[in-house]
């Protein structure tokens, strides 16, 4: 059955915030470059879920020019406040206290409202049917 999921940046305009968003890249010595056989990203997931932190598959952000299928992105719903202790929490799980990865193939980024405002007329009525129609 097809997924359906978000661009990060649509998430960041409906919750109105900056959100917090995870990738997976494949390391050189991988078996597979599939999002599925990483083992950095099921081992994020397992401890997500063990510590009721809410997340959901998202796209990258979403351009007009250019269509990316599916690479096992996540937008973790937590507020990005070094104030609070959830994201502390979630922080010291995926970062050395130098800010470096604890877990390979995976980058940890934040998308800003500011940005994501940039793609503000997506969100408009039949605009990506426009798109698809000038395909």
């Amino acid at each position: 059955m097809p997924l359906m999921i978000e661009h990060i940046d649509a998430i960041a305009r409906k919750k109105g915030r900056d959100v917090l968003y995870l990738e997976f890249f494949p390391l050189p010595d991988a078996a597979s470059s599939h999002y599925e056989s990483s083992l950095s990203r099921r081992e994020i997931i397992r401890w997500l879920d063990q510590n009721s932190f809410s997340w959901e598959p998202c796209g990258d952000c979403a351009s007009e020019t250019t269509f990316r299928a599916y690479a096992g992105q996540l937008y973790i719903d937590v507020l990005f406040d070094e104030g609070d202790p959830r994201y502390r929490r979630l922080q010291t799980f995926l970062e050395y206290p130098d800010g470096t990865m604890r877990f390979g193939g995976t980058r940890f980024f934040v998308v800003s409202l500011e940005y994501a405002m940039r793609n503000r007329h997506h969100d408009e009525p039949g605009f990506w049917d426009s798109v698809a129609d000038r395909l």
